[in-house]
């Protein structure tokens, strides 16, 4: 059944019923209770395409991921499966486009070309050139992230700030007196990635509000750098008994050299932090870590994208999600 059988069947025309199911324009209760009817009757589902026509939409999203050089975390890869389940469930598809550097091309046709209807903007920095182009376009648009400027469109962030700071509370309530915080690599902070510049303001405040003995390092997304970053902490600080974390993909060579160095876990040194569910399950024994909601995020901000395309002028909404820590068995009391 077509659109036009649709009309025939409700007794009106065409275009009231293309109205009645867009809703670009008014239609009586009356008439479209009635269309309403003959559509539920006749199980007529609208053509993507046409409807999108109709509509004056492309019914796609972008997703802006880092540059494609650039290997995904586990925690990035989630995320961008996540948006598009999300995004499947409000019948929208999804075109990636890599983001910075060389990339910016890319990401300029994204803008300019109209190919999308808005855009997820991933990894944000404090102050992202991004954004700043994207708002000046008018293209609607969501933040995964926030920055530092007080008008900052929509965006969905997580509290690394807050949850850095409630892990260095459980060490120093559990006894530990020296602590470190294994960060995201040294670029990230230099170019001012939201997550590894709150990360370190967290840990800070957080102690120095305790009188703790704390160190921060920088450690490169991989294992390797992992292993090498706890060796490199202990023979500094042989009185280390405490870490936290926000770099997942480093955890695996964290607890390499933590029990290669005879650092039992939890019994003579403790691990906790802010990761992916997942990794923090992988870890042995598991680590007790505030998980990063990947998916809740991802469902937020295609949520409001899609309010943000049907109502460009609505006032901006923020999102700031915190977690309390999932207790697991990585953290103790000092030796």
């Amino acid at each position: 059944m077509n659109i036009g059988e649709i009309a025939r069947r409700a007794g009106v025309s065409r275009s009231t019923v293309s109205y009645a199911l867009s809703g670009k324009r008014a239609v009586s209760d009356l008439t479209r209770r009635r269309i309403l009817r003959v559509v539920e009757e006749a199980g007529y589902r609208p053509n993507a395409s046409a409807r999108a026509l109709a509509e004056g939409r492309t019914r796609t999203i972008g997703l802006v991921i880092p540059p494609a050089g650039s290997r995904l975390t586990p925690i990035q890869l989630g995320f961008v499966a996540s948006v598009v389940a999300a995004a499947g469930r409000h019948e929208l598809d999804v075109l990636l486009s890599p983001g910075g550097g060389e990339h910016d091309r890319s990401f300029e046709r994204m803008v300019t070309g109209r190919r999308v209807d808005g855009v997820i903007l991933m990894e944000v920095r404090l102050h992202d050139a991004r954004a700043a182009r994207l708002r000046a376009s008018a293209m609607p648009f969501v933040a995964i992230g926030h920055t530092a400027d007080s008008g900052s469109p929509c965006w969905v962030d997580l509290d690394y700030e807050g949850l850095v700071a409630s892990c260095v509370h459980h060490l120093a309530d559990l006894g530990h007196r020296t602590i470190a915080l294994v960060n995201r690599p040294e670029e990230f902070l230099n170019l001012g990635y939201g997550p590894a510049r709150r990360a370190l303001d967290g840990f800070g405040a957080a102690a120095a509000a305790r009188g703790l003995a704390a160190s921060a390092v920088c450690c490169a997304d991989e294992a390797t750098a992992g292993e090498t970053c706890i060796e490199g902490l202990l023979s500094a600080r042989p009185d280390l008994t405490g870490l936290v974390t926000v770099n997942e993909a480093a955890l695996p060579g964290v607890e390499r050299a933590l029990r290669r160095l005879g650092r039992e876990i939890p019994g003579r040194f403790s691990v906790t932090g802010v990761v992916g569910r997942h990794w923090a399950e992988e870890f042995h024994p598991p680590l007790t870590a505030a998980d990063v909601p990947v998916a809740e995020m991802a469902d937020r901000a295609v949520e409001l994208l899609a309010e943000r395309i049907l109502s460009p002028n609505a006032p901006a909404r923020h999102v700031l999600l915190s977690r309390p820590i999932s207790l697991r068995a990585s953290t103790g009391p000092p030796a």
